[in-house]
């Protein structure tokens, strides 16, 4: 899927640098991330609805989504965590662009916010459901083009998960609900 995804956008380059009488740089970074968070939150609502939601908090076949699915035989990975494995892949694949699940009430922290474009994009999500934010950030010797999207809750196995964490910073999210925000950043 990540090899068709690079082709794509591959593809859309050479689109965009043929059209109109300007010559073109190749696709706007706001394209580009929307493009990425497209198939993020697909595979990540898939994943959330079709197996999780399936298998419900006791798990189904000795099979048991949970937190510390490692340490357990028969664990898979919940929602978040499968998304992290993800990040870190492309990480190990690409500097084309990084990606990241973050909250301003993270069960993991992690997961918080930790520049200032992060938390202004965050903030501006949950203020502005069905909203992006986007942004630069020059980190280090690099610009990057940062856009957040909103991550939400998109079956009650999410909330019942957040709410009733032990670690939890905040205990009444809602289906349909902004969580958290999915950053991804692109060199410029």
């Amino acid at each position: 899927m990540k090899k068709q995804l690079l082709i794509f956008l591959g593809t859309m380059t050479l689109l965009v640098a043929g059209c109109g009488e300007e010559e073109s740089k190749g696709v706007e970074p706001a394209v580009m991330t929307d493009a990425l968070f497209a198939v993020m939150k697909a595979d990540r609502t898939n994943y959330t609805k079709l197996i999780v939601k399936r298998m419900g908090p006791q798990g189904v076949n000795a099979v048991m989504p949970v937190e510390h699915w490692k340490d357990v035989d028969n664990g898979i990975p919940l929602p978040a965590q499968m998304f992290r494995a993800g990040s870190e892949a492309v990480a190990d694949m690409t500097d084309s662009f990084t990606y990241s699940l973050q909250s301003l009430w993270p069960i993991n922290s992690q997961n918080a916010p930790k520049t200032d474009v992060e938390k202004a994009g965050l903030e501006y999500i949950a203020a502005n459901p069905g909203m992006n934010y986007y942004g630069e950030e020059t980190l280090g010797d690099t610009t990057y083009f940062t856009a957040v999207y909103p991550d939400v809750a998109v079956s009650d196995a999410c909330t019942q998960c957040h709410n009733e964490h032990k670690d939890t910073p905040k205990t009444d999210f809602k289906v349909g609900e902004v969580m958290g925000g999915v950053v991804i950043r692109v060199p410029l």
